[in-house]
């Protein structure tokens, strides 16, 4: 398993020096500055790389960009509308700079309007620190009340909603204002910062789209694109929906085992395969981590290694509900097993001769710790909390490699 690390440009508070003392090996970057629907040139490639392989001072760092994440899939590809055709020729050009920079993983991923969404970005632990967290209520309250939108009510059950109506009445300008924020802050680093009149617009433009159909057109963009993608030797892995339920009556077609067997059943090709989130999936109690990955393990090509909580309330099913980000070995998802099953796979393909036996992965997210706290970085992603999880992800794969190999 190749340990990596998410950096988002010179601008990240964690520094190529932090990364070159965390001990990882390779680094997961992305060109965030360039709008969605364009062109990533060969010149900006080689900008990133520079900056990766060389420290402030021009002397080697030894670590290599090996996965772009993301390179965006723009709302007119998922709703076919507009500039979409363009956008795809676009990312197909994007596809052939990145391979020829020599990378060979890209992570996206194919959420309508939002990608990732919490409601509280900074919640406090009893341990000092603090983490991000999702709190069904203060979603449902967004959703009805400072969205207000349209029949918002019938999606929810009726103890919820009124949950939700004590809650929003609790709340002051201040309070709403920051949910509002933190609710549409979206992916780090991304282009778009969206208002509340951004989002009812967006939303308009799916009034015609359900999950069928966004579904169909995540075909088409996979059938136009995966060719150019095995062609020139990039593996494309999708992330799931975070968190893996319908939020704003929007559809979400990654969210469960049957949506990914789907994808790679249906557009078959080592090129297209899976980013494996062990904490967006892991939000739904009924996301087997360990089996999905047995199952669909030949075509995992990512991995982000992270751990969640969940808490109450959530609906009578347990499907949606409340959830927040545990340190890596504290949340309800086993993740010995999961490793286990990972460095299971890893062996099978080394049996087959693939080139790509060894996985990469990051630790995803972590808990603001220690100098993290305060320090204003990315949400998600402090120095201090993701060394943490790195450690204690590396003592599972160090202990389970011994044990595999007879040592102990």
């Amino acid at each position: 398993m190749k340990q990596t690390w998410r950096w988002f440009g010179p601008n990240d508070l964690t520094s190529t020096s932090d990364m070159q003392q965390a001990g990882v090996e390779a680094v997961v970057s992305a060109l965030h500055h360039i709008p969605n629907g364009e062109v990533w040139t060969k010149d900006e490639l080689d900008k990133r790389h520079q900056q990766i392989t060389t420290n402030q001072h021009g002397k080697a760092t030894g670590l290599t960009w090996d996965v772009v994440e993301s390179v965006p899939v723009s709302e007119d590809i998922k709703k076919q509308k507009g500039d979409w055709r363009a956008h795809i020729e676009a990312y197909k050009t994007s596809l052939e700079n990145i391979a020829a920079s020599g990378i060979e993983i890209v992570c996206y991923n194919f959420m309508p309007i939002l990608d990732w969404t919490r409601t509280d970005l900074v919640m406090p632990l009893q341990n000092g620190g603090s983490c991000m967290h999702y709190d069904y209520i203060d979603f449902v309250a967004y959703d009805i009340h400072i969205l207000a939108r349209p029949n918002a009510k019938a999606d929810f059950p009726d103890e919820i909603i009124e949950q939700a109506n004590a809650r929003f009445a609790s709340m002051n300008d201040d309070t709403i204002a920051l949910l509002t924020k933190n609710i549409t802050f979206g992916l780090p680093g991304a282009n778009d910062t969206l208002s509340l009149d951004d989002v009812r617009s967006h939303l308009a433009e799916y009034d015609d789209i359900n999950k069928d159909k966004l579904r169909a057109n995540f075909v088409d963009f996979l059938e136009q694109v995966i060719p150019t993608a095995e062609k020139v030797g990039i593996r494309m892995c999708c992330h799931p929906d975070d968190p893996p339920f319908s939020l704003l009556g929007l559809p979400r077609i990654m969210s469960v085992e049957s949506d990914y067997k789907y994808i790679v059943e249906t557009v078959s090709s080592p090129a297209n395969g899976i980013t494996l989130c062990s904490g967006s999936l892991g939000a739904r109690s009924d996301n087997d981590l360990t089996g999905m990955m047995q199952r669909l393990g030949e075509h995992v090509h990512f991995l982000h290694l992270r751990n969640v909580k969940r808490i109450e309330p959530r609906d009578p099913d347990g499907i949606r509900g409340s959830f927040y980000e545990s340190e890596h070995l504290g949340g309800d998802i086993d993740m010995v097993t999961l490793i286990a099953a990972v460095l299971q796979q890893e062996e099978k393909r080394k049996a087959q001769g693939r080139a790509d036996w060894n996985i990469p992965f990051r630790p995803d997210h972590g808990q603001d710790l220690m100098e993290d706290l305060g320090r204003r970085g990315q949400p998600g992603y402090p120095t201090i909390g993701r060394l943490r999880g790195l450690a204690e992800l590396r003592g599972i794969i160090t202990t389970l490699s011994h044990k595999q190999h007879g040592v102990i």
